[in-house]
């Protein structure tokens, strides 16, 4: 009997610790989020979040999210920085992180959009001399994303926001993005979270360029 009370005690304890620390990391994350939504203001925060993602991440071990977080602000970065020749190691620090968080939730459509905006960060170093590769790495991940989840608004996002940017004499410009950037929309009304930290961005962004193309 007394081995028996023992034995539910440590069940007891181990439930509470874990309790505790889940509690801790949705805190840590939630913190980190809430200055994610700030930082458009204030880009250079981008790589100081990019950090405190990656430690959560190195504390969790398990979890993919702040591995995920890490790589989009520091690609999200990547893309606001001027001096072209720091982008490419920008960029690579994004992959290191996204390819850790691809390790704990393989083919994740998530996941695929961040390695889709990556080969877009290092394609605008140089479009002209980079566009064959890369250009087309971005768009097999983002059809990997549509394929890995149909419902996920963001493949559509990135690539009508892609064709928004790209001239008209290449295929570009609002007619050809206002379909996707439509059903981006729509799928954005209809998304349902998996928890309050899981992907919520480009909702805003959509909205902008949809308004710029009416």
């Amino acid at each position: 009997m007394k081995k028996f009370l023992f034995v539910a005690a440590l069940i007891v304890f181990a439930q509470n610790t874990m309790a505790q620390e889940n509690e801790k990391y949705i805190a840590a994350m939630q913190k980190n989020l809430i200055a994610l939504q700030a930082a458009s203001k204030e880009p250079a925060s981008l790589l100081a979040l990019a950090n405190n993602f990656e430690r959560i991440a190195d504390a969790e071990k398990t979890q993919w999210l702040p591995y995920y977080y890490a790589a989009f602000c520091q690609v999200t970065y990547g893309f606001r920085e001027t001096d072209k020749s720091k982008t490419d190691m920008i960029a690579d620090k994004a992959t290191d992180f996204i390819n850790k968080a691809n390790a704990l939730s393989p083919k994740n459509s998530e996941i695929s959009c961040i390695k889709s905006m990556i080969a877009s960060c290092h394609m605008m170093v140089d479009p002209m001399t980079r566009y064959m590769q890369y250009s087309a790495e971005s768009s097999e991940e983002l059809q990997a994303a549509k394929q890995q989840d149909p419902t996920n608004p963001r493949p559509d996002f990135l690539i009508g926001q892609g064709l928004k940017y790209t001239p008209e004499q290449f295929g570009g410009g609002c007619g050809t993005a206002k379909p996707l950037i439509t059903e981006a929309l729509t799928k954005f009304e209809n998304f349902k979270l998996a928890s309050p930290l899981h992907p919520n961005w480009g909702k805003e962004m959509a909205t902008q360029i949809m308004n710029e193309c009416k």
